[in-house]
């Protein structure tokens, strides 16, 4: 999706965020990209059967997303993409708005199935490099967003 409204819409709305395959090991890309949300002000499900029982970055772990005893807006995957479509239909079940894959991350069927259930969906995209270029200044220090406005973005 290179939709920049679009993009930016499902980054301002989906702030509850349960992200499937959240390593608990500091060097991980998961464990970056769940430490920035939370600085952003965003709320982080770990969803990882590893660690389930436990805590990451001081939030209780499960294994599943049925696990979840909160709504989420968004499902942030971490994982192969063969492992995708039982995620996306747990997402779709248990009322999520968007299903996010990472980069590196593409399942078409699991894509297809949660744009006919109504939810967004982001193929091979990082939700943390994603959010620094439309909203955390990525473009002061000379990184080019790709986006041209004299505004500051809402």
């Amino acid at each position: 999706m290179d939709d920049i409204a679009t993009l930016r819409r499902i980054l301002r709305t989906c702030r509850r965020i349960a992200v499937v395959g959240l390593s608990a090991e500091w060097h991980r890309p998961s464990f970056f990209v769940a430490k920035y949300l939370l600085q952003h002000g965003c709320e982080v499900f770990p969803v990882n059967p590893r660690y389930a029982g436990g805590q990451i970055l001081g939030r209780p772990c499960v294994a599943a997303l049925e696990e979840l005893d909160a709504p989420v807006d968004m499902v942030d995957v971490f994982r192969r993409s063969a492992d995708v479509l039982p995620i996306a239909r747990s997402a779709v079940a248990i009322g999520a708005k968007c299903l996010w894959q990472q980069i590196g991350v593409v399942n078409l069927e699991a894509d297809a199935l949660v744009r006919a259930a109504g939810l967004d969906s982001v193929m091979d995209r990082c939700v943390k490099i994603e959010h620094a270029r439309l909203f955390g200044g990525l473009n002061w220090i000379g990184v080019n967003t790709r986006v041209i406005s004299a505004r500051r973005p809402v």
